[in-house]
């Protein structure tokens, strides 16, 4: 984040080659500022010794702890086969327990002399157990010797030892030296915060934190560092944020706004049923947005079946009106098809432009997709063209070069974690200027990661079910601990199929996969059992069900690989009541609506993320019977796959089950490390925890934004963004 000369100097002028290596490879640390910006993790008190009770197997560990024996052990072995061998068992404790430290060959020596009975030291190793008894063997050690030493004091003055993250290569206090040697820089940190907001929220300064942080004296120390660490990461991000926004809304735009008594009008006039307060309140800021000069950058989010496409179709029916062009992009050909003909369904006649019997107002609704004909192709894209098509709904297809609009005037991206930047920016620029801009996501997410990571858009959201929606009841299956309560779920799918409704099976993969000989040679042990054996396919639990408990049904199958006229055909035949059970794959997870599927039964349900469960679970309960979802899992009851399942289970609120969500996985993956590999940029703030400091600090950078854009009162901001937005980060940002 930081910020002049001083704290750019590369780690290997200052630390050396070796070390700096080390540094750069297993930490991500290049600089003297990145250096000072790795916080240490945790600290421990002087006084005060670890407990050796508590250590985790197989984890790399740093403990402090006294010497309380040493013994010199020689035996014989293959190598010394004269008894020459020696070995060097040292017993540590911290009062509460005692821990084993073992050292072999050439390597006895050293620790020999330093490790003394009653000599206080930090150990780090991975722990391991040698005849049912935890042990470090060779660990790294650091004696902390009295005050009059020289270097280890130096490094651990105070009464907190900082911990830091580690890494077998490089130990903590190893860490914690480098740290002391770049530490007289801190005076050199420019700081990014305006001087009026530092003073108004009574923060120290940042040369003052990085000193209290690396080096607390106190616990209040720490407190005072981390209060402004984490506001300089709020507000760093949410400033680059804000100045998207500010950029976004200066872009010229064409206003589109319906004509009276047009297209939606008449559509409008065809619905039977009310829009809810939701989707009322939700299309006039949508409206509202349209009408200005500059392009709409909105982010739609609601709760499965909250009815976000019937918002959607009513924007795009006003840019068609206002004589543009809109286009949908959906992830799967499955869903591209079903909004295809769900939109063409509701709109009747209306969709039918240029054909016999179509209404004055209507226009032309085409599809397009990379599978499909040729013919049917070349029709479409001439339909576009010409603006004969006012609405267009297709895969990324829609992206290809020879794709060409007469005038984009709005896009619609469903799924917006399906696209990347490059492919929504791809649509965006076939329009003549700017398009508006909707993002749709069915996952609802926490307030405060909506604030984060699409910063950049407005937020519109719509948490209420229309009418007629039923509740879902959702119970998790035991298969491993209770084999029978199996049998009364498949009890239950005919029972719903006798009363006239229908439903899904959602299995893991599809099963036509070529297995690899190698792996399946070696037989799992029953306690790994549910993890290790591949996950539940498609063809071999619907030809199991059609052959066993739902013999006598309608059973088909419906998945990814099939070709697309067969998907087709298989979700026409489920929509029209001809088919009783559909096993699926994922490919139902979103916008498939068959308001007569009363049932899901989801098999391996421990190998979804709570999201997905809760998307696919949204595909019951559509119509005016009850949903009934059965999450079926061989994971034993006190594992946290379990403890996840239930927590779905328990709740239909997306928004609380999204945040569950995040706190299980914490921010990394959220904050753009899966999507660009680069370290997430917050050390210290937590997105959850962190809520009121992060919408603080979206205020102040809104404000800072709008009195100086482009920062040139403030160059230690500036510098700071600089450091932020490299070119990855930059992408991911653009991905809001």
């Amino acid at each position: 984040m930081d910020l002049v000369p001083a704290l750019e100097e590369p780690l290997k002028k200052v630390l050396g080659p070796a070390t700096a290596k080390v540094m750069a490879e297993h930490l991500g640390l290049h600089t003297v500022g990145d250096l000072l910006h790795h916080y240490p993790r945790r600290y421990e008190e002087r006084g005060q010794l670890t407990h050796l009770a508590d250590l985790p197997m197989d984890e790399h560990v740093t403990v402090v702890a006294q010497v309380a024996d040493a013994r010199l052990l020689t035996f014989a072995s293959a190598k010394a086969p004269r008894g020459k061998g020696q070995r060097l068992e040292v017993t540590i404790t911290d009062g509460s327990g005692q821990l084993k430290l073992v050292f072999f060959g050439n390597g006895v020596h050293k620790p020999h002399k330093d490790l003394l009975p009653g000599t206080r030291a930090l150990f780090s190793g991975k722990v391991s157990v040698f005849n049912h008894r935890l042990q470090l063997a060779h660990p790294a050690y650091e004696p902390l010797r009295g005050e009059d030493a020289d270097e280890t004091v130096d490094t651990w003055a105070g009464a907190l030892i900082p911990l830091y993250p580690a890494t077998a290569k490089l130990e903590s206090w190893k860490i914690a030296k480098a740290v002391q040697t770049v530490l007289p820089s801190v005076q050199e940190a420019v700081d990014p915060l305006p001087e009026q907001l530092r003073a108004g929220r009574s923060l120290v300064a940042l040369p003052e934190a990085l000193l209290k942080i690396h080096r607390p004296h106190t616990k209040a120390d720490i407190e005072d560092a981390r209060a402004r660490l984490k506001w300089d990461e709020a507000f760093v991000l949410q400033v680059a944020l804000a100045r998207r926004r500010h950029a976004d809304s200066q872009l010229p735009a064409v206003a589109r706004k319906p004509k009276q008594d047009g297209l939606l009008t008449a559509f409008d006039a065809k619905l039977p049923f009310t829009l809810t307060d939701g989707q009322r309140k939700v299309s006039k800021e949508i409206f509202d947005d349209l009408a200005t000069e500059h392009p709409m950058h909105r982010l739609l989010q609601g709760e499965v079946g909250s009815g976000k496409t019937m918002v959607a179709l009513r924007a795009m029916l006003a840019v068609v009106d206002a004589g543009g062009q809109a286009a949908m992009l959906a992830p799967t050909e499955v869903l591209a098809q079903q909004h295809h003909r769900s939109i063409t369904e509701m709109m009747g006649e209306l969709a039918e432009g240029g054909m016999l019997g179509g209404a004055d107002d209507s226009t032309k609704v085409v599809l397009l997709t990379g599978s499909m004909g040729a013919a049917g192709r070349r029709q479409a894209l001439l339909d576009l063209v010409t603006g004969e098509a006012g609405l267009v709904i297709g895969t990324h297809a829609l992206i290809e070069d020879k794709v060409q609009f007469h005038d984009l005037g709005l896009v619609v991206v469903d799924e917006q974690h399906r696209f990347g930047v490059e492919q929504r920016d791809a649509l965006r620029g076939k329009g003549k200027q700017p398009p508006h801009l909707l993002v749709m996501t069915a996952t609802p997410i926490p307030r405060t990661v909506a604030m984060t990571v699409f910063g950049d858009l407005d937020t519109s959201v719509l948490d209420q079910l229309p009418a007629g929606r039923s509740p879902i009841a959702s119970h998790v299956v035991p298969a491993a601990d209770k084999p029978h309560f199996l049998s009364r779920a498949w009890e239950r799918v005919r029972e719903e199929v006798s009363n006239g409704h229908q439903a899904y099976v959602v299995c893991p993969r599809i099963g036509d996969e070529d297995e690899d000989p190698k792996k399946s040679k070696k037989k799992p042990s029953p306690e790994d059992e549910a993890e290790k054996r591949p996950p539940l396919a498609v063809l071999e639990v619907a030809d199991q069900l059609a052959r066993g408990p739902l013999q006598g049904l309608k059973v088909e199958v419906l998945h990814g690989r099939m070709p697309p006229d067969d998907k087709d055909a298989v979700m026409r035949r489920f929509t029209a009541g001809e088919t009783h059970v559909l096993v699926a794959t994922t490919v139902i997870e979103v916008g498939v609506n068959v308001p007569n599927a009363t049932a899901m039964v989801i098999m391996d349900a421990d190998r979804f993320g709570v999201s997905q469960l809760h998307q696919l679970r949204g595909r019951v309960g559509r119509g005016s019977a009850a949903g009934l979802c059965l999450l079926v899992t061989e994971m034993p009851e006190a594992s946290p796959a379990r403890q996840r399942l239930t927590s779905v289970a328990s709740t239909l609120d997306g928004f609380e089950l999204s945040r569950i969500d995040l706190e299980q996985r914490r921010e990394g993956d959220v904050l753009g490390q899966a999507q660009s590999g680069a370290r997430t940029s917050l050390r210290m703030l937590t997105v959850i925890e962190d809520e009121e400091i992060i919408a603080e600090a979206r205020e102040e950078a809104t404000a800072v934004v709008a009195a100086d854009p482009d920062l040139d009162n403030l160059p230690g901001l500036r510098t700071a963004l600089q450091a932020l937005l490299d070119e990855e980060r930059e992408q991911y940002l653009d991905k809001g």
